[in-house]
């Protein structure tokens, strides 16, 4: 029995190894670009300074605003109006271009175009491209996932290793600070990682919905077991039912275009007077949607605050301006409440400023586990390997088999890269003992 879990040991230190190895250079770099996308809000209010606190006297309306925006950019479509959060705030209209991509154009209230912006070059819409694609498309997306899939794997792994088995608690729940060498950075790896796994993994978890992988598989089973319930609230996944769709849509716009009889002015009165939590955008009828499909024959009024359990949208009548319809965070199926509360965390908007303090303390925590892991394993690296731990054996570990299998079914990336590891091994490794030496993959006599 000892044996066994000797080499149940191995096998479980020997997989943290080669995960932290793969990992570490995306942690460092996701909880950097994380802990700055943390800080968008105050990010973006820095960026639109010169929009706000400007002069009231003269104002026009939000139609004279909206006419001004559109002479500025010319073959440009109205998208939406974000409504002023405060009296002297420029007006910021969202169109799209004629070539393809969009501009936010701020205008002064009394009507003068003070700046066409594009939003993709944003800082925290730049960070956050860095954050989820390594800025290389769909590829990156995938790389990302494959290192978060991984980083959990490494997290869990992590904690079997922590577990005291019989030690005190220094060097467990505390580091010892007197130690030197070894002992301090192998105390520094261990206790940060237990005192920060849980916000890791609340962490890593909460971003799975934004990937290409997890999220187009969740969404099919979603659809599958009947659980969707509205358009999904936030951008993650491929809907395999997307073009069809698209096509029914685009038929149905053709055949009834959008009829309103509300100008933008009458409009933005009625928004404003509902009281959305700000950033509060107004849709024109058959205006494209952030999430989902385009808005049908209404007016539509959105919050797109990052806390998405406060957010809520109404929709008017295009003709009269009555209400039509409401929609809060109470409203959403429990599986969408429950992503929206994560993602509020991940992006740090959860509990407001505490949230942002506890993100920053999670990507420290996890940078220092990257640099101090990698301390660890090059003090101790051997002259000419790789300094893997060594082989277990070629005993048979159902825990391991068991907690592979699952942690595969769940993430789908994990499933594919393992595969992959085990190829490698099969069909490449065996006949390569060079490298076979070097990974210290050769089995125990």
């Amino acid at each position: 029995m000892r044996q066994e879990a000797g080499r149940l040991y191995r096998t479980i230190w020997r997989w943290h190894f080669y995960a932290g190895l793969f990992v570490v250079p995306f942690i460092l770099l996701l909880a950097l670009t994380g802990a700055i996308y943390l800080f968008k809000p105050q990010l973006d209010a820095w960026q639109e300074r010169d929009w706000r606190g400007l002069p009231v006297a003269g104002a026009v309306t939000p139609d004279a605003q909206l006419k001004a925006a559109l002479a500025a950019v010319p073959g440009a479509t109205f998208h939406h109006f974000r409504l002023p959060a405060a009296p002297g705030d420029a007006a910021v209209i969202h169109v799209g271009l004629a070539e393809g991509g969009m501009r936010d154009i701020a205008v002064s209230p009394q009507g003068k175009v003070i700046a066409i912006d594009d939003p993709e070059t944003r800082i925290a819409a730049t960070v956050s491209r860095i954050h989820g694609s390594l800025l290389l498309g769909r590829w990156g997306g995938f790389l990302v996932e494959i290192a978060a899939s991984w980083a959990i794997l490494l997290i869990l792994s992590g904690l079997y290793l922590w577990w005291p088995r019989g030690r005190g608690l220094a060097g467990v729940l505390w580091p010892r600070l007197n130690a030197r060498g070894r002992i301090l950075w192998r105390d520094l790896h261990a206790v940060t990682g237990f005192w920060v796994s849980g916000l890791a993994l609340v962490l890593l978890v909460s971003g799975l919905p934004w990937t290409d992988g997890w999220a187009t598989a969740f969404r099919a089973v979603r659809a599958e077991l009947g659980l969707v319930q509205g358009p999904q609230q936030w951008k993650g996944g491929v809907d395999l039912h997307a073009e069809h769709d698209h096509a029914a849509m685009l038929g149905a716009a053709a055949a009834a275009p959008p009829v309103t009889g509300q100008t933008l002015t009458q409009m933005v009165a009625r928004a404003q007077a509902e009281g959305v939590p700000a950033p509060a955008i107004l849709s024109p009828p058959g205006a494209p949607a952030r999430f989902g499909p385009p808005n049908g024959n209404v007016w539509k009024v959105s919050s797109e605050t990052q806390n998405r359990p406060i957010a809520r949208s109404v929709s008017f009548d295009p003709v009269t301006g009555d209400v039509v319809s409401r929609s809060g965070f109470a409203d959403k199926h429990p599986i969408d409440r429950a992503i929206g509360y994560g993602i509020a965390w991940h992006e740090g908007q959860l509990f407001g400023w505490i949230n942002q303090l506890v993100g920053v303390a999670t990507a420290a925590a996890l940078i220092l586990l990257a640099i101090s892991g990698t301390v660890m394993w090059w003090r101790r690296r051997p002259g000419g390997s790789l300094g893997a731990p060594p082989h277990p054996g070629a005993a048979r570990l159902r825990g391991v088999a068991a907690i592979t299998l699952i942690a595969a079914a769940l993430l789908p990336m994990l499933a594919l890269s393992l595969i992959a590891v085990l190829l490698f091994d099969r069909l490449i490794l065996r006949h390569w003992p060079r490298a076979a030496q070097w990974l210290n993959r050769t089995r125990p006599a």
